[in-house]
């Protein structure tokens, strides 16, 4: 009995030594440069980290990502001045762009669209609105020489607080031990991308009885009625206004960037009676008769972000006309 445990064990170890070449070979796994909050409290990524984000669990999606000296994904350095014309898009995962090759990013193809124009993406996973607004007061520097300011905004989840503390807390568990083991071990790195220890990652990250997210939806929530919607909708709309009142918000030249699809009807007209612009991709994503999103993931494929592109860049011809016949 002995002797056959031992085995089992030593079988189990060699196959699972096997499988690792494999995973690694096959670069199965993802790669998630580490992250780390920086002395004005703004979370973002460790810079000049460069590596291979997958999708799927066979390399469905396999994009490089290259995080410059801000700590954040992109084609360029983030050299804003006064001579030239620069547009930010700041953002949570949508923005960071993982799921495209950082050379070919919503900023890129909005820069092949206009004429001499730097696009800055300040996109990182996870942020919300006042991660976003405390990031642009935080270097507001840099953010009073860029001429346009996009907002990314996801009217169901980036509203749901109106001030902003720095998560502390979830930088320290990213550099816990388990972390760590799962990081270096690329069998645990890869069941952790398909979802295999998703039921041990929700307990160990304390979500265990958390409902999980459902994805990029559009329309109404299920099972919310009428007036539960209103005091959602006030509440959010109050976290809006206390995050203005904290951090400012430069109508002259800051945006939102949504889809009016899944955004309240109270939030629009809130933003329409305060001179509050928005950038809606809602008919564009609408129209297309491709798909806009990725197959095995919610985030936009390149279609979907040739579409976002386009959308931005029209907006800001307008403007720039609208602006020089003054």
């Amino acid at each position: 009995m002995r002797k056959f445990i031992l085995k089992t064990v030593l079988y189990i170890v060699l196959i699972l030594l096997i499988v690792e070449v494999i995973v690694r070979a096959l670069h199965l796994y993802t790669e998630d440069p580490p992250r780390f909050i920086d002395e004005y409290g703004v979370e973002k990524r460790v810079p000049n980290n460069k590596g291979y984000a997958v999708t799927g669990n066979r390399n469905q999606n396999y994009s490089k990502f290259s995080i410059n000296d801000a700590g954040f994904n992109s084609h360029r350095q983030f050299t804003p001045t006064a001579g030239k014309f620069e547009i930010a898009i700041v953002g949570d995962s949508f923005i960071e762009g993982f799921h495209q090759d950082y050379y070919n990013s919503i900023g890129k193809k909005i820069e092949d669209k206009l004429k001499n124009v730097e696009v800055y993406e300040y996109g990182y996973a996870g942020y919300d609105l006042a991660n976003q607004m405390h990031l642009v007061s935080a270097y507001k520097e840099d953010f009073d020489k860029i001429d346009e300011i996009i907002l990314y905004l996801n009217y169901e989840s980036d509203l749901e607080r109106g001030d902003y503390e720095p998560n502390y807390d979830r930088i320290k568990m990213l550099k816990s031990t388990p972390f760590k083991i799962r990081d270096n071990i690329k069998i645990l790195a890869y069941g952790s991308k398909i979802g295999v220890l998703e039921p041990l990652k929700r307990l160990v990250t304390g979500k265990s009885f958390e409902e999980p997210n459902k994805g990029y939806k559009t329309n109404e929530v299920e099972g919310i009625s009428t007036e539960e919607q209103k005091v959602i909708d006030l509440q959010r709309i109050q976290n809006f206004k206390s995050l203005i009142n904290l951090y400012g918000f430069d109508k002259t030249k800051t945006s939102l960037l949504l889809d009016s699809r899944k955004t309240s009807q109270a939030f629009l007209e809130f933003c329409k009676n305060n001179d509050i612009h928005y950038i809606d991709f809602a008919q564009e994503f609408k129209n297309s008769k491709r798909s806009t999103i990725l197959i095995y993931d919610w985030h936009w494929n390149n279609h979907g972000r040739e579409l976002i592109a386009k959308v931005i860049a029209s907006y800001i011809q307008a403007k720039r006309k609208d602006s020089s016949l003054d």
